[in-house]
């Protein structure tokens, strides 16, 4: 089932998608090179945006969750990469400490950390969790919406290592992305593999270098199809020292938002492409679709409502925003049941394992999607990414477009990679 795609720009796409399927050898063999120089991260998850004339990806997770709106067709995928991952990083590894979320009262988020327990379960691990709440002393039973339960139980450290009561895992898997800051109880581990590392989280880093990460891969990608990288990548800038709540740094945010939308329109121009551009401001930091807007015209940002002041002051955790990316903004064209739709993909070590659409029917083509009465469709990635129809006419084949899809979504992770090692404060470093 492919998306209806509501725009006559449909040329691009399907020329995009026509290019990828003829080049699938090249560009798989490209992926293979570069996965033998980087290491991808543990899982990722990538929001994309389709808008008929442009394909990009506007938002890489590193701790996703939303694994449950996978389809059941999904899970031995899920697992073969699963074992994958593990086996390339623990072979021996027969324990997997899972350290969740805090607000694990959340019934959609228990859901996703159930199918994230089956997924390594049936990988051959045995799996349980961990919670970072200092105050927890004695197990807690958290009811599923299927009747079934999780039990989540208090850390234990000692000296070198991290684990719970009878229970020393080799492997540490968070599912929690450190907005908060980074806990003592998760430094100076000894012999014990903690994916994502600590420098994946929110504490440390930050969107605008992962999209300069991007802006690298989708050159050197782009080379290799003989494309424009602007046709897979969203042009962006930082503005530092912005306070939203006593209005600083409000002349900075101007500027820049005013010099990326003269951009946009010169892109437009040179494509023909008739439509007003919009940008996206958002927190350099910080996740959960929190502290994100939308900007049509720079004039807009003078006078800023309290509410929206207050919006974008704050992300998770109370962490106050000083920092934001101002994120060419892509529209999406896909539609779901007449709403705006977005596609998301999933990826567990460097394989597709699947995806879904976010689908809003209060929200516009050229708004955040990631946002409260947001629904999943996970029908549209039933059949593997990697198996398109060769042959098969532009636009009309589901494993075509969504091939395309995970070929976004593997460059966002490979520029994910690239960041990950950029930051890593334990890195070697050579004169």
């Amino acid at each position: 089932m492919v998306p209806h795609l509501i725009t006559a720009l449909t040329g691009p796409i399907n020329e995009l998608e026509q290019r990828m399927l003829e080049s699938m050898p090249a560009i798989e063999r490209w992926f293979r090179l570069e996965w033998m120089e980087h290491t991808p991260p543990f899982y990722t998850s990538v929001d994309l945006r389709n808008a008929g004339f442009k394909l990009a990806p506007v938002d890489t997770n590193l701790y996703p969750g939303g694994f449950n709106n996978l389809t059941q067709e999904m899970m031995p995928l899920a697992v073969q990469a699963a074992m994958a991952a593990i086996e390339k990083i623990c072979p021996e590894a027969k324990n997997l400490l899972l350290i969740p979320e805090g607000h694990t009262r959340n019934q959609h988020y228990l859901a996703n950390v159930e199918r994230l327990v089956q997924i390594f379960s049936h990988a051959g691990l045995n799996v349980r969790l961990g919670s970072l709440d200092e105050t927890m002393t004695e197990p807690v039973e958290l009811p599923l919406p299927d009747g079934g339960h999780l039990t989540l139980e208090p850390l234990i450290r000692t000296k070198r290592r991290l684990g719970l009561k009878h229970f020393d895992p080799c492997t540490i898997l968070l599912n929690n992305d450190l907005s908060a800051g980074i806990p003592e109880i998760l430094t100076d581990l000894h012999e014990q593999y903690l994916l994502p590392p600590l420098h994946a989280g929110w504490a440390v880093r930050r969107k605008s270098q992962h999209f300069e990460a991007y802006e690298e891969v989708a050159k050197k990608f782009s080379k290799l199809l003989g494309m424009d990288p602007w046709l897979i990548n969203p042009m962006y800038s930082v503005c530092d020292e912005v306070d939203f709540q006593d209005g600083t740094g409000g002349e900075c945010l101007q500027t820049q938002v005013d010099a990326l939308l003269n951009k946009i329109r010169r892109k437009y121009k040179e494509y023909g492409i008739n439509e007003k551009p919009f940008v996206i401001v958002k927190a350099d930091n910080g996740t959960y679709g929190m502290g994100i807007m939308t900007v049509r015209d720079a004039k807009e940002l003078t006078d800023l409502n309290r509410r929206t002041r207050n919006k974008m002051s704050v992300v998770k955790d109370g962490q106050e925003v000083n920092r934001v990316i101002i994120q060419e903004g892509v529209p999406t064209y896909e539609q779901m049941n007449n709403s705006a739709a977005e596609p998301v993909v999933y990826m567990i070590d460097r394989y597709v394992v699947g995806g879904f659409y976010r689908v809003h029917s209060d929200r516009g083509i050229d708004e955040n999607l990631n946002a409260p009465g947001s629904s999943f469709v996970p029908l549209a990635f039933a059949e593997p990414t990697q198996m398109p129809k060769l042959g098969a006419k532009p636009g009309a084949s589901a494993p075509n477009r969504f091939y395309m899809y995970g070929v976004i979504g593997r460059l966002a992770m490979l520029a994910a990679s690239y960041e990950l090692e950029a930051t890593d404060p334990n890195a070697e470093v050579y004169e």
